[in-house]
């Protein structure tokens, strides 16, 4: 059993005689030390599921077992004293003392909820302080502090009770987009470091690939896949979480051959080989999944196009060109040495057979 493990949760609020339901059957598990990602589009659940992981809510039924003690149940009182026992929290609005200095934020909770000696408080707080690169922002109060200080703060005075598993709820939201990507590698140092468990809930793909070593992906309150950062680019389930994680372009065609391991797909006037899937069967439909990064132009190619964008990056070419009546966008990485294709030119898109996904 995982340190956390639900079994079927369900969630409907009742609103009169209106009744919505916002999850609908969640089970997964979350392994001790591990860092997973919840993500998901607005309106998916995840808030919902975190309240529920959080204890800050019940499900209408199912089971939620949190180190080996079942607490979907508990009564209000008993749940929250798993919450103070076992589950640490970081909110995306910082929650610090305005009045209190960061280490007073910080050792707030070992005194007054630990009743721990002042004098073993502040060695513990301190430490933590170092830990997130704050050893010279002790004495300083909350509006002396930048965002990500007080990010920083916050993340501290969670690690001090050492929980059994931390929440946290887009926790970056509010930072600027260079701070956010400094932020989360501090995070994910220290979460590493550490050791702890942590479930992390964020609508920014980027941010639930660089952080987590699982990733669950709701929509419309059921999970709809879970795996690793890897397992999810590359190997969606479905056109819904290839189109959510990362880019990706997609290309319908009909498999008209199978042969030495690969699946040959008829698109409009133009077959390509593809790796074949476990089940591929002639004559069915195949969606080809294509990341920008998989593809490229060459001058002459069975699989026409015809550039409509072409925008240097620096690091990469940007592309946009018409396969037909699809538009699939590329990426060049380090075009330099590159010949660079201009808007209007007909050219070929050409992809290796194992470098794209097939649904």
């Amino acid at each position: 059993m995982g340190l956390i493990e639900l079994k079927d949760i369900r969630k409907t609020y009742v609103m009169g005689d209106i009744k919505l339901p916002v999850l609908k059957g969640i089970t997964m598990s979350v392994e001790k030390g591990d860092m997973v990602a919840l993500t998901g589009v607005s309106g998916s659940g995840k808030s919902t599921l975190m309240n529920i992981l959080g204890c800050l809510d019940r499900p209408t039924s199912g089971e939620y077992w949190l180190d080996g003690e079942e607490i979907s149940r508990l009564s209000n009182d008993g749940r929250a004293d798993v919450r103070n026992r076992k589950i640490g929290f970081v909110f995306q609005n910082y929650n610090l003392f305005l009045n209190k200095t960061a280490l007073q934020n910080v050792t707030e909770g070992l005194i007054v909820a630990r009743k721990m000696h002042k004098a073993e408080a502040i060695e513990i707080g301190k430490k933590a302080l170092d830990k997130v690169g704050l050893s010279d922002r002790y004495d300083y109060y909350p509006s002396q502090l930048s965002g990500g200080q007080q990010q920083r703060v916050a993340l501290a005075r969670a690690l001090v009770l050492e929980p059994g598993v931390l929440l946290f709820d887009e926790p970056l939201s509010n930072l600027d987009a260079k701070l956010r990507v400094s932020m989360r590698t501090e995070i994910r140092r220290i979460q590493q470091a550490t050791g702890i468990t942590a479930i992390y809930v964020t609508h920014d793909q980027s941010e639930a690939m660089a952080l987590s070593d699982s990733i669950i992906i709701m929509n419309k309150g059921v999970v709809a896949q879970i795996g690793s950062p890897q397992e999810i680019y590359y190997h969606p389930n479905s056109e819904f979480v290839a189109d959510f994680i990362g880019e990706a372009n997609f290309l319908k065609g009909k498999c008209v051959a199978l042969e030495d391991g690969c699946g040959v797909l008829q698109l409009a006037d133009t077959q390509v080989r593809v790796a074949a899937t476990e089940n591929m069967t002639l004559g069915e439909d195949y969606t080809i999944v294509l990341r920008p990064e998989s593809a490229g132009l060459v001058p002459e190619g069975n699989l026409k196009c015809r550039v409509v964008l072409s925008c240097f990056m620096g690091a990469y070419q940007n592309y946009h060109v018409m396969v037909g009546d699809t538009l699939v966008k590329l990426t060049d990485y380090n075009p330099k040495n590159h010949r660079i294709y201009q808007v209007g030119e007909t050219c070929a898109l050409t992809f290796e057979p194992d470098g794209v996904h097939v649904l």
